[in-house]
């Protein structure tokens, strides 16, 4: 895969689907929960504090052992990685000069100790960093872990650490009504009309949006047409009621919403092949709405078609798995 084709992939370890950075045998400078904060690293020319230049990013003393510096992040939904990437923003004289990835699969939630003894394996070899630089690596491994290990050699400071890849959650909790659509729960967009604003992956992010910039926003459009997401489901399941949330979208939201659906990939691009699960209904502005579905055919794919454009803040789709 390619490294743009694997940043359209959501961020595994992202804090949005409680990611979190859970050991590091030294943060002098910087600490190690910066590696997955939300946003591009900021820097302050003029900031320094007690132990010196303040950096938005992880920051290990200078070694004066043999050795090398690590930390450890637990993935927010478990998955494939396809893609990393090591962000060095602001490290110019204080980067890694190397870096490699570890993973492991643990059912649970392991101890500190429990993951420091845990059989690590190798995802990514040791590769060469550029400091202030969005260093972006490939991963060829194709199978599911919950927990990465950065090791940076011998020791610097990395901004940002972002795990690209495919959400696989543990099946065992995708039982009765459950969101079908969440990213959290393996859902995820396959195509848009329009992303000029924001993402549509924000549609069926975790949480309430808590502003408009949190949602999908596309471009007002100036001819016939309108504007759509399709998302892939978590599994084939059978809707029962969905949800779809104009939060914060005042002014822009759209006058209308349809959604459609299907049950394999080879139908994506077959007009006809699309099952009404909601036909075209009016939406109000800055509004939660909730409509049930009357159809009990399984589907794989939902499409949201809005009119003629406009934002939504959040797209729910509960049902059952098959």
């Amino acid at each position: 895969m390619t490294t743009a084709e694997f940043l359209q992939l959501p961020d595994l370890a992202s804090r949005e689907l409680a990611g979190a950075v859970v050991y590091a045998n030294d943060e002098f400078f910087a600490g190690r929960e910066n590696l997955i904060s939300p946003g591009l690293p900021v820097f302050d020319p003029a900031e320094f504090g007690h132990k010196g230049k303040v950096y938005d990013g992880w920051e290990t003393r200078r070694r004066r052992e043999p050795g090398h510096d690590f930390a450890i992040v637990r993935l927010g939904v478990p998955g494939i990685v396809r893609g990393i990437v090591l962000d060095t923003a602001w490290f110019t004289g204080n980067f890694p000069p190397f870096a490699s990835i570890d993973g492991i699969e643990l059912d649970g939630y392991p101890t500190e100790q429990e993951l420091l003894d845990a059989p690590w394996e190798p995802i990514l070899d040791r590769v060469a960093l550029q400091g202030d630089t969005a260093n972006a690596f490939p991963v060829e491994r194709s199978r599911r872990w919950t927990h990465l290990r950065l090791n940076i050699f011998p020791d610097g400071g990395v901004a940002r650490i972002r795990v690209h890849g495919e959400a696989r959650p543990d099946p065992a909790f995708l039982t009765g009504t459950i969101d079908l659509a969440a990213l959290e729960n393996g859902g995820d967009v396959v195509a848009c009309s329009n992303r000029f604003y924001s993402s549509p992956r924000n549609i069926i992010a975790p949480g309430r949006s808590r502003h408009m910039g949190e949602g999908w926003e596309n471009a007002r459009r100036r001819d016939d047409g309108n504007d759509y997401v399709v998302m892939r489901l978590a599994g084939e399941g059978r809707v029962d009621h969905v949800e779809i949330d104009t939060s914060y979208f005042v002014g822009n939201a759209p006058g209308f919403a349809r959604l459609s659906g299907i049950a394999t990939e080879e139908e994506l691009s077959d007009e006809s092949a699309w099952i009404e699960l909601l036909p075209r209904t009016g939406l109000l502005p800055d509004c939660r709405h909730r409509f049930r579905v009357d159809s009990d055919v399984p589907v794989k794919f939902v499409r949201l078609d809005v009119y003629p454009d406009g934002g939504i803040a959040r797209l729910r789709v509960n049902g059952r798995l098959e």
